[in-house]
């Protein structure tokens, strides 16, 4: 992207912990450009990097223990603000003569943090009457406050939670601002970027459409670009954005596989061909996808055989455009990062994202992923500002292989066509409740077993529906949303009565973890 939206930029260095990608979002969401890297960045690639403040993440390690991360000792002569969070407190504390202990109590979630002497530019706002509630997750505190420093404030269990040097733009706290558990820490790491770091605040949606689409442009030229279309918000915006940027040297490949949602394939093709004149080749794949999945049962082979089948189709589709020189991805910053370990190197891997790692050798095309460098959220911003319609930029997550993952077990045409029906009453219901947008997350499962019920004066014999909505805000951990039970009573009212084949619905209370969200 151009220098004008990245001249002011934020370096997260990761030492592990599992909310820095949280840190980043908080940043990206003050309107600053910010990138995760391993915390064993070498110290030229960060001056090369130019950042206007570093933020040292958690971790799960000791900083006393041997061969435990650490960051070249020159990053704190960078002459930029630096704030340790956690383990980057406790690093910095270390490394400026302080010392770190084994605490003789842990602390595990909600704290109590206790303002003591002057707070600090940080630290403006961030207390009231002397006190802020914070969380907390660490089994090491800093004894003795390092060099140079002072005391912001502490726990009844750990006195130094918060230290500063004003002067040198150096900052540390124990606690996590960067999760929703901490009321205001967004405010704190917002002071940070934008006061501290003195960043103005130049990563907008407007702005990094503009960005994008000049980019795109010095990048393509006159060539020609296909991109797989599968309805979801990450393909839908790039769509879009590319269609912006290039117009008709855009061709999308839309493969309706027959998992997708009631009436979803005609809303695609309404939404880009229709509206938008975006050149779509629709493809009707049903038989091949449910021929190819007769009799699979294991989610993980279900899901291998859908995707090697929809790269099989596209590649046929994108072969028919001849003069097509770039494939476009709807790749997004979290699968960057949480694909082969993630961007920072560091990060156990989590899962595997088919559209993450290059293409393959034979499709002698180019890359263009030009979300590449967003979250989720803003993702769904710029779609909005693009002018794609709410409901499709602001839908609930849906897996790749579809409804192929909401039915357990072996997938048919019945139970597809049973549980489109029983989800789209389920939204339907959710829509017109209020519900809809206070849940993270809402579907229908189909569970291949039968129970006995009555209907009218008849016993009937009939599959079973399974409804789970959530709440969360990162989707690492979440709970199940506490629907009212009138609203519940008329979802599965409907769906027993309007859907032949179901006699019994049931609601999913099961939080991740130990649960996950989705069934398979």
């Amino acid at each position: 992207m151009s220098q004008d939206i990245h001249q002011e930029k934020i370096l997260i260095l990761d030492f592990g912990s599992q909310y820095t990608q949280l840190i980043a979002r908080r940043v990206r969401e003050a309107h600053v450009y910010c990138e995760l890297h391993p915390f064993d960045m070498p110290l030229d690639e960060i001056r090369a990097f130019a950042p206007r403040g570093i933020i040292l993440s958690g971790g799960p390690k000791a900083v006393y223990d041997e061969g435990a991360p650490a960051v070249a000792e020159e990053l704190f002569e960078l002459g930029v603000p630096v704030l340790g969070i956690c383990y980057g407190m406790q690093l910095m504390s270390r490394h400026f003569g302080g010392e770190v202990v084994p605490a003789g109590k842990r602390e595990y979630g909600h704290a109590d943090l206790l303002a003591q002497g002057r707070p600090g530019p940080l630290f403006d706002g961030f207390f009231a009457e002397g006190r802020s509630p914070v969380w907390m997750s660490h089994g090491d505190h800093v004894e003795r406050i390092p060099h140079g420093f002072e005391v912001v404030a502490g726990t009844d269990n750990a006195p130094v939670c918060a230290i500063q040097n004003v002067e040198r733009g150096l900052y540390g706290v124990q606690f996590h601002p960067e999760v929703n558990h901490t009321p205001r820490g967004e405010t704190l790491l917002n002071v940070f970027v934008r006061r501290i770091c003195g960043c103005q605040g130049r990563w907008t949606p407007g702005q990094i459409i503009e960005d994008a689409v000049a980019r795109i442009r010095a990048q393509v030229g006159a060539e020609r670009v296909i991109l797989g279309l599968s309805g979801g918000v990450d393909s839908s915006v790039a769509a879009a954005l590319i269609h912006r940027a290039i117009g008709d040297q855009l061709t999308c490949v839309f493969v309706d596989n027959g998992l997708l949602r009631l009436n979803e394939g005609d809303q695609v093709m309404a939404t880009f061909a229709e509206n938008k004149g975006v050149q779509v080749i629709r493809v009707d794949a049903e038989e091949r996808f449910l021929s190819a999945l007769a009799g699979v049962a294991d989610p993980e082979l279900k899901r291998k055989v859908i995707g090697n089948l929809f790269v099989e189709i596209f590649e046929e589709e994108a072969g028919k455009v001849s003069d097509a020189q770039w494939l476009a991805q709807g790749t997004i910053y979290p699968d960057v990062i949480e694909s082969a370990g993630g961007k920072t190197g560091k990060a156990h891997n989590i899962k595997s994202h088919h559209n993450v790692g290059g293409l393959p050798e034979h499709m002698k095309l180019k890359l263009l992923e030009p979300l590449r460098e967003l979250f989720k959220d803003e993702v769904r911003a710029i779609g909005e500002e693009l002018g794609l319609p709410h409901a499709m930029v602001w839908r609930h997550p849906f897996p790749g292989p579809g409804l192929g993952v909401r039915i357990l077990g072996a997938v048919n045409k019945e139970y597809a066509d049973i549980l489109r029906r029983a989800d789209a009453i389920y939204m339907e219901e959710l829509y017109s409740s209020g519900h809809y947008h206070k849940i993270s997350q809402a579907f229908a499962v189909f569970l291949p077993v039968k129970s006995v019920g009555v209907m009218g004066d008849g016993r009937t014999y009939e599959y079973v529906i399974a409804l789970r909505a959530v709440e969360t805000r990162d989707f690492m951990t979440a709970g199940w949303y506490p629907m009212p039970y009138a609203d519940l009573a008329r979802i599965s009212n409907r769906i027993i009565n309007e859907v032949k084949g179901v006699n019994r619905v049931v609601y999913d209370i099961s939080s991740k973890p130990p649960a996950t969200i989705e069934w398979e």
